[in-house]
């Protein structure tokens, strides 16, 4: 069976400041939105895409791929059947019908034994930040993120923080508002195989749209990234990696289109070598 991972957040969904609609205000396509918070309306994606996303889940096992939490995931409300599958926490809990899989955490905290600690981490987002550092946190106690305010963010400064964090065993990622600190063995792929092997085996397909996607893409046998966000900032590309010709919402569109047909493109081939 197909297994397709998704990253979510400017990938499949997207909040109001992401939306990126270049059209006149009557052509832009209609909305779905698959997110509250706080009482407010969150993320969406076009209804394009929702009929997109049904025809995906009816031929493969489509698995939401996330640096957010599970609580954070769980405020998506996708439409369609529920996933059997989901990736949270950038590879760090495996959730099965909802649940996080208590021997994938097992795996999961043997592999970060080697990297510096959290704790540590931590400590040295809050003594190198600045006014430019609005929030401090720690997501599932497995990585830190810190909120910042771009406009005022030091020019160098998150070059600085890699460079800092590399020999410690982690990995920096800038994603909108949002500086991500990460064990460099916490990765979506390595979950993403783990989805394959219960699956019995078959062809990964991805989307991302971040360096914290690469590995994933990487794993892929076929993947595709919008034309916007890190990777599209980093020139990001691969032999088996195709780009969107949209950016912002329409480019989630386009890539769930291009998935359905690589998913079917795989029914027809073997599941030998880059579909």
């Amino acid at each position: 069976m197909t297994v397709v991972c998704l990253d979510m957040d400017r990938t499949v969904i997207y909040s109001a400041a992401a939306l990126d609609l270049r059209v006149p205000d009557h052509e832009a396509p209609r909305l779905l939105c698959v997110e509250i918070y706080q009482g407010a309306p969150l993320s969406f994606l076009t209804e394009d895409a929702v009929a997109a996303l049904q025809r995906l889940q009816s031929r493969a096992v489509v698995v939401p791929t996330t640096t957010r939490t599970p609580e954070q995931l769980a405020r998506i409300r996708l439409p369609g059947t529920a996933p059997r599958y989901a990736i949270a926490s950038n590879g760090g809990h495996l959730l099965v019908d909802g649940v996080p899989d208590g021997d994938w955490a097992a795996t999961v905290r043997a592999r970060l034994a080697g990297c510096a600690p959290l704790a540590e981490i931590e400590s040295h987002l809050a003594a190198s930040g600045g006014p430019f550092l609005l929030r401090l946190r720690t997501a599932s106690d497995l990585f830190a993120y810190a909120v910042v305010d771009r406009a005022a963010l030091p020019s160098g400064w998150v070059e600085a923080l890699a460079r800092w964090c590399g020999p410690r065993g982690w990995r920096v990622s800038l994603q909108g508002r949002k500086v991500y600190a990460v064990p460099e063995p916490l990765t979506k792929s390595a979950a993403a195989h783990e989805v394959v092997a219960r699956c019995g085996g078959g062809p990964l397909l991805a989307a991302g749209d971040s360096l914290l996607d690469a590995d994933l893409l990487e794993a892929a046998d076929a993947a595709i990234r919008p034309a916007h966000g890190e990777l599209a900032d980093a020139g990001f590309t691969r032999d088996h990696l195709a780009v969107t010709v949209n950016t912002g919402v329409l480019a989630g569109t386009e890539l769930l289109e291009w998935l359905v047909d690589r998913v079917a493109a795989a029914g027809r081939m073997s599941v030998s070598g880059r579909l």
